[in-house]
């Protein structure tokens, strides 16, 4: 089971690929609304508290995992307990799915950069949308395939698939070292030309202008944990994979910090893109911004393209600009998620690389082309990525930070660990976040979504589609990684943490 893992190349090559997979498509259309409808100026504020008292912690948590363990999140989580496997598992079930949705999503943004130039979408962008381009149809099994998303889907997934077999250095780092600087200056020269659009002095103010009242209201800290949350790509294990690959000398607490303040940074330099957008699409339809501000598909897909088709000049420049920063953002975002899957694999099998790309990330892909450029397509994507969001990844973060800090009582041992390698040391406080004000935080999370789902359907869907495809995946993702926990691992872990003796743990199972 003990194999030579492949090291980043350097520190800087691990950071882009951190930066890389979190900043992703939530952070462009989802932070944005979000910030505007909490309390616009106002929610910087439990913005950064939860990014210091949850998101940093989180990801500390995730590198000491990792980096400690050596292993992907099934084996990571067996050297820590062997009962704690199926933890590693429900991971990567998760991220199985969350791979097989996300990349249409890229697709789409792929033919949209095609379609900018010449505003293909006509007057009415919805329309194109949803019928035109996507031909969706009613919810149900598949009745037809979309040639139109399932060509640029290939693609996409061909790109992935040859980035993730060439490994870690020359594929994943190569990559992101290329794309992250790529995705700053694409989006820097699109901000900077939203800023001199007229109106987009009424969006920022719309965007920033604070409410301090707001963040009385107990539902803004929770919106603010939930951003942070979702968009550091903490809970599915990514980090974790990306840690067991970092040398042993590697500083985890300076990387997290440099990786929650870039995210949070590109964040906020998307809202400023974003609203500055909206603004001038306010004015020129003589609306509040309030009235044209949407969030995730809508603002991408019909939202912009109205923006763009109102510009009077270098409005396919603005389109091509826009669209192909959704693409960075999710490519490299998608190439982390399948990391996770391929990494499993390879340390349950002791598989080579290619071919447990070819299998397994194959399989993915297969998953996703069978299902996802189709005419029901757009209502799976709905579905499995707002139950995989609420039940697969926070509930599997809330059941991580309970067993790892309530049940096994390792965060001394974490901590200690992360201290070994890094110059800002943890105190008790990091322990006292993740096992208190985190758990609490994820638990009220999770009550408040299920009291709404249980008040009124998901999308208005019928109960049999809502608990095939919405219910049966979350609840299917836990259910396969029972399955997979109880298999048994061949021969001895001989593993040994290096700084075993330096933390004084005896606390490999």
């Amino acid at each position: 089971m003990q194999q030579q893992r492949e090291q980043w190349g350097t520190r800087a090559g691990f950071l882009m690929a951190a930066v890389g997979s979190a900043i992703g498509l939530g952070n462009i259309w989802r932070f944005p609304y979000v910030a505007y409808e909490n309390g616009g100026g106002a929610f910087l504020l439990p913005y950064l508290v939860a990014l210091l008292t949850a998101g940093i912690p989180l990801l500390v948590l995730e590198y000491a995992i990792g980096h400690r363990f050596h292993g992907s999140p099934p084996l990571a989580f067996r050297r820590l307990h062997r009962r704690a496997t199926v933890l590693g598992w429900w991971q990567v079930a998760i991220c199985f799915v969350i791979a097989a949705y996300y990349a249409v999503i890229i697709a789409w943004a792929v033919r949209y950069a095609g379609f900018s130039v010449r505003q293909d979408w006509g007057d009415d962008p919805e329309a194109f949308l949803l019928g035109d381009f996507l031909q969706v149809g009613d919810a149900g099994w598949v009745t037809s395939y979309v040639s139109g998303v399932l060509w640029p889907l290939v693609a996409v997934w061909v790109f992935v698939l040859v980035v993730l077999a060439l490994g870690i250095r020359r594929g994943i780092e190569r990559a992101n070292r290329i794309f992250i600087p790529l995705l700053v200056v694409l989006f820097l020269v699109l901000v900077g030309r939203a800023l001199f659009l007229d109106g987009a002095s009424q969006g920022l103010d719309a965007l920033f202008s604070p409410d301090w009242d707001a963040i009385t209201d107990g539902g803004v800290w929770v919106a603010a944990y939930g951003q942070i949350f979702f968009s550091l790509s903490v809970g599915f294990g990514i980090m974790i994979t990306y840690a067991s690959h970092l040398h042993r000398r590697s500083d985890l607490t300076g990387s997290a910090l440099v990786a929650g303040f870039a995210n949070s940074s590109f964040e906020i330099l998307a809202g400023i893109g974003v609203f500055a957008t909206l603004g001038f699409m306010a004015a020129a339809s003589g609306v509040a911004v309030g009235d044209v501000a949407q969030s995730g598909i809508g603002l991408a897909f019909i939202a912009f393209p109205q923006i763009i088709s109102t510009l009077t000049s270098g409005a396919g420049v603005f389109g091509v600009l826009f669209f192909a920063s959704l693409v960075i953002a999710g490519v490299t975002s998608l190439i982390s998620i399948v990391q996770v899957v391929v990494s499993a694999v390879q340390d349950r099998t002791g598989m080579a690389r290619v071919p447990a790309v070819l299998s397994v990330g194959g399989a993915v892909a297969l998953v996703s082309i069978l299902l996802f450029p189709t005419a029901q397509g757009l209502h799976y994507l709905d579905l499995a990525d707002h139950f995989i969001n609420q039940y697969g990844i926070a509930l599997a973060a809330l059941a991580v930070v309970i067993v790892v800090a309530w049940v096994l009582r390792r965060l001394p041992m974490f901590q200690a660990h992360a201290n070994l390698t890094s110059t800002v040391r943890l105190g008790v406080w990091w322990q006292i976040v993740l096992g208190l004000v985190t758990p609490v935080v994820l638990g009220w999370m999770m009550w408040d979504s299920l009291r709404q789902e249980f008040e009124e359907n998901y999308g208005g869907y019928s109960d049999g589609f809502l608990l095939v495809v919405g219910w049966g995946v979350a609840i299917g993702a836990i259910l396969v990684a029972l399955l997979l926990s109880l298999v048994p691992w061949r021969g001895r872990d001989e593993f040994v943490p290096a700084e075993l003796d330096a933390v004084g743990g005896k606390e490999r199972a």
